[in-house]
């Protein structure tokens, strides 16, 4: 007899012995043709050399108490009681199949009773168990970096130390340290509001931009402040746009990632941070008060160019700093009101922007877009979605327009770039830009964690693959070209600046 056995006993455990409630048994009697006599006991199978050529096959398949019989003619069987029609056969092989039940769920009982641990789930544990589930539904890599991730819940729950919030904690990012991937991470309660309000257009902290520096000989190692919020706390501590930001709270930047430094910057509405700010040839020690600060996204500038009165060209200047829930909102309007001034082109400078709110970087793609493909959403599988427009949505489809990136451009700057320049409807400007083709969804657990978990890569429309490559722009950018608008307006004016010579590329479609 063969019995064969699926399923787990609980969400904790998978032991290929194991048993539970929703098993599924699958018993196979291989027989010979017999006389008209039944023998059975144990359902050993007796062959019978006089009828080799014989069909051998009899199954019985058995779900929680339903067992079905594909056929009923007479078979031998050794044993200790003799059927002697197909009547009785039935009977008494319904009745040993019973037994047969019987027995497996004992045994199962006794399976649990001796493999399974004897404490119960902590909440601790079920807490763990609500990050594996997320994970395991969620995650763009169902091989899980080629590795058995049920049979490592099992290892977890037994292993690892799960005895308060801490711990528990720490064994959840220890399981998603093993993904290998750094943009599926756990936050802790107070980093995960941070991370929530930050795409809610305001955040708590200090109210300081953060890129790279430009990528010239001699250049300090540390962080470039891009900007400073008005009114916010760096900005009343003097700290401004081309300051370097050396260290926070006695660590260094020099191998922080703008992203790893945000969360540093970020925290508690009251605590403090150290900051270390190096502004010309000083450098200063500042610690700054946490504050919910609202963040404005966009930044736009008219700029006029020399010329014969009314007829001087006119360029259109929009920063876009960050893709929160103000993001499209903000940047249809300042397009608006740019057009009304007339514009000859438009200039948008996504340099630094790290990205965010990933719906709010397909509305800004539709405003410059008549039609065509925006992005690509894909999986292991291949292509799972498609963004694209009909133009219902475009105010601005007809004026030439320049985007400007650097390698602080990254995740929805990086989808929006890719979507202008492979629909040809603008010209990039800069350097290869970050290179995080990968989405990412947050999932808040139930004690107000959360998780951040890489749902789905993407392709521009050209299915262009930029994880870690990054979209290459058409042309570069003077390492000495402007990043504010009020110094772009001048740069414009200059006949001797790096941007005034770019003039022909700049209104050109």
């Amino acid at each position: 007899m063969e019995v064969l056995a699926s399923s787990s006993l609980f969400p904790i455990f998978t032991k290929p012995n194991t048993l539970n409630p929703n098993f599924s048994i699958q018993v196979k009697l291989f027989v010979s043709q017999p006389s008209k006599t039944l023998k059975a006991s144990s359902f050993r199978y007796t062959r019978n050399p006089s009828r080799s050529n014989a069909n051998t096959g009899l199954v019985f398949v058995c779900n929680r108490y339903l067992c079905l019989l594909e056929r009923n003619d007479h078979r031998k069987f050794s044993g200790k009681f003799m059927m002697k029609s197909s009547v009785s056969f039935r009977k008494n092989v319904s009745v040993a199949l019973v037994r047969l039940v019987s027995v497996l769920l004992v045994s199962s009982i006794s399976v649990v009773t001796t493999d399974s641990p004897s404490w119960g789930l902590s909440e601790e544990n079920l807490l763990f168990l609500e990050a594996w589930r997320t994970i395991d539904r969620a995650y763009i890599d169902k091989t899980f970096n080629g590795q058995s991730w049920f049979r490592y819940r099992e290892s977890a729950l037994r292993n690892e130390p799960m005895n308060n919030r801490e711990e528990t904690y720490m064994a959840i990012k220890k399981m998603i340290a093993t993904l290998d991937d750094p943009f599926t991470r756990f936050l802790e309660p107070g980093k995960f509001q941070s991370l929530r309000s930050g795409t809610q257009g305001a955040v708590t902290g200090v109210g300081l931009s953060i890129g790279y520096p430009p990528a010239s000989e001699g250049s300090a190692a540390g962080l470039v402040v891009i900007s400073a919020a008005p009114g916010g706390p760096a900005y009343r501590a003097g700290v401004s746009a081309g300051d370097v930001l050396l260290g926070i709270d006695d660590t260094t930047t020099e191998t922080l990632t703008i992203y790893d430094a945000a969360q540093m910057l970020q925290g508690p509405e009251g605590s403090t941070v150290e900051l270390a700010v190096r502004s010309g040839p000083e450098t200063r020690v500042l610690s700054l008060t946490r504050e919910r600060v609202s963040v404005n996204p966009v930044k736009s500038r008219l700029c006029e160019l020399p010329g014969s009165g009314s007829n001087s060209p006119k360029i259109g200047y929009i920063k876009l700093t960050t893709f929160n829930q103000n993001a499209s909102g903000a940047v249809k309007e300042a397009i608006e009101t740019l057009r009304g001034n007339n514009v000859n082109a438009f200039v948008l400078d996504l340099r630094d922007n790290s990205g965010g709110s990933f719906p709010e970087g397909i509305e800004i793609a539709k405003f410059w877009l008549d039609k065509g493909v925006i992005v690509y959403i894909c999986d292991s599988r291949g292509v799972r979605d498609i963004y694209d427009t009909d133009g219902s949505n475009a105010i601005a489809t007809s004026e030439p327009l320049a985007v400007l990136v650097n390698k602080g451009t990254a995740s929805a700057s990086e989808i929006l770039a890719g979507a202008l320049k492979d629909n040809k409807r603008a010209l990039v400007y800069g350097e290869p830009t970050y290179g995080k083709g990968k989405i990412q969804s947050v999932f808040q657990l139930s004690d107000g964690s959360g998780l951040a978990v890489t749902v789905a890569r993407y392709e521009t429309p050209a299915h262009t693959d930029i994880d870690k490559v990054g979209v290459t722009p058409d042309h570069p950018l003077p390492k000495s070209f402007p990043k504010d608008e009020e110094a772009f307006c001048g740069c414009l004016k200059d006949p001797t600046a790096a941007c005034y010579l770019n003039q022909g590329l700049l209104f050109s479609r």
